[in-house]
């Protein structure tokens, strides 16, 4: 029975879309699937234009903020738009300290992101291995594992850095060390919940059946099906990492003076607030904003595209 005309080219524009897909690479169908969502497309090279003013910030910047011999007091509180004693226009202002917003801001930009790629790459990579292995060997390690992540998880986050910087004192490694103790658990259960579904897989049963190794089975077999939801999981512990090393900096507990952050330029500038000086903590707070809104809302498109229950 010959089907109706309408339903037969309807099935054949069915037929040529699903033969299309099925044509398309995984990368070609991962970017068409990312850029369905116009949000995302502009989080995405809004995070890029930040991420190229952080790394480019010492060519790109109008002074350097933090080099004493460039900095004069009496520059001290400028309103945005206003000229030092050298003739710089300063675009955002200047801050209690003489030094130029903008060029703060930059550099604040770039240690901001280097603590929480870094401080968020070291986490993953040990708390991913430890969910790994307590998926594949079960049992007692798998036991032992998770219950130091019930009694990590079981304190708050800023809590444990806090106490972690009051011993170990400020600077960047030191509050990178903070951020990773911090957030490992995260990326272990995450990764754990993953592989126990992957572990019963035919290919993981038949990988075994080869004989191959533990080592071999677990980071070339079942390390690569447990990425998708080890991304985005790490896309939002990156913007925790950046938003944490500001508040503890805001505290007076993360970074020193001497060194830029986002954290320090807002707390810098809370003094002046009831006083008009909006700017010196307006500008670096706005920037702060930009930066992990723009990578939450990464995040969140990755959730929808690499989650099968979550496509269309």
């Amino acid at each position: 029975m010959t089907p109706p005309p309408d339903i037969a080219v309807a099935a054949n524009v069915f037929d040529a879309g699903e033969q299309r897909a099925e044509a398309q690479t995984p990368f070609r169908r991962f970017l068409a699937d990312f850029t369905e969502s116009k949000i995302a497309v502009v989080a995405f090279f809004v995070f890029v234009a930040v991420l190229l003013c952080a790394m480019f910030a010492p060519w790109i910047s109008p002074t350097d903020p933090y080099d004493l011999s460039k900095v004069d007091i009496i520059d001290n509180r400028l309103p945005p738009g206003s000229e030092g004693i050298d003739g710089l226009t300063y675009w955002l202002g200047t801050d209690g300290a003489g030094r130029d917003m903008l060029s703060a801001i930059l550099y604040g930009l770039r240690t901001s992101l280097f603590v929480g790629v870094t401080a968020g790459g070291i986490a993953l990579t040990i708390g991913g291995v430890l969910g790994l292995v307590a998926a594949y060997f079960g049992g007692f390690i798998d036991t032992l594992i998770m219950r130091l992540v019930d009694f990590k998880l079981g304190f708050p986050s800023i809590l444990i850095a806090m106490i972690l910087l009051a011993v170990l004192g400020k600077g960047v490694d030191k509050i990178i060390i903070s951020l990773v103790v911090v957030q490992w658990a995260y990326y272990t259960r995450t990764v754990r919940a993953s592989a126990l579904v992957e572990r019963n897989r035919e290919y993981m049963e038949a990988a075994q059946c080869l004989a191959l190794g533990h080592f071999s089975v677990v980071f070339r077999h079942l390390l690569p099906n447990c990425l998708p939801p080890l991304i985005v999981v790490g896309t939002v512990q990156i913007a925790s990492a950046i938003a944490l090393e500001a508040t503890l900096s805001f505290l007076g507990l993360g970074l020193p003076t001497t060194e830029p952050s986002l954290g320090l330029l807002i707390a810098n500038g809370f003094d002046y607030m009831l006083s008009g000086r909006y700017w010196i903590s307006i500008f670096p707070g706005i920037a702060l904003l930009i930066t992990i809104l723009s990578i939450n809302l990464i995040g969140d498109q990755l959730r929808d595209v690499l989650n099968p229950r979550l496509q269309k």
